[in-house]
């Protein structure tokens, strides 16, 4: 018969008559003192697991003496910090006997149902549906003969985000809107061709397009 128990903070497998060394207890040599932790039990084949711990199982063992561990060195370096630190330590431990495992009392483990069955009696809660807006990518406008980057962001700002529809606007509009947001500076920009050419952009018609921009002159024909 063997139990796996847990003394001190860890977790021993332990036998009748077996020595143990755990971390320092509290009592004194020669005390009795008992470990109802036992989260597992085998008796002669016949293994009784904890839920977490077995009810009523136990382990008594005996106190033989108190003692300190085998010295280790515990050296602590940081590279290019010119930091070393050098230090020892000895673990307090007690020595213990295991006199009983008792199984008075002790409970199997709590039988747990199987996944299929819990799921059988959840409840599916109701999908909720999302709708999801589409959004439309806008279209470089700067592939137009006299946009760029700054006109480009005014214009889709003002709702001419893609060809088809800065192709359906009104160039005197476009001119009102660039003295609007950008001032005196943009009243320059002549915007008559742009429409046509972004009809062209629209269609597709991208050979047709280069050719024509090559004939103008900062977007003027």
């Amino acid at each position: 018969m063997y139990a796996i128990v847990e003394i001190a903070g860890q977790q021993f497998k332990v036998a009748k008559d077996q020595k143990v060394f755990v971390h320092r207890l509290s009592g004194k040599e020669g005390d009795v003192v008992n470990f109802d932790n036992v989260l597992l039990l085998d008796n002669d084949g016949q293994v009784t697991i904890g839920a977490p711990v077995i009810e009523g199982a136990a382990v008594a063992a005996k106190i033989l003496r108190h003692l300190k561990g085998d010295k280790v060195i515990v050296f602590k370096k940081k590279r290019r910090k010119g930091y070393k630190k050098k230090n020892g330590h000895r673990q307090y431990l007690t020595e213990i006997v295991i006199e009983k495992v008792v199984t008075n009392g002790s409970k199997p483990a709590k039988k747990t149902t199987k996944t299929s069955e819990k799921k059988a009696s959840v409840k599916k809660a109701p999908v909720k549906k999302v709708t999801v807006k589409k959004t439309t990518k806008a279209d470089d406008l700067k592939k137009i003969e006299g946009i760029g980057p700054k006109i480009a962001s005014i214009l889709t700002e003002a709702g001419y985000e893609s060809f088809a529809k800065l192709a359906k606007a009104d160039p005197e509009k476009i001119r009102e809107l660039l003295l609007e947001k950008g001032g005196k500076r943009y009243a320059m920009h002549n915007p008559e061709t742009w429409p046509k050419q972004a009809e062209l952009a629209a269609e597709g018609k991208w050979e047709e397009l280069k050719k024509w921009q090559d004939e103008l002159d900062g977007g003027r024909s």
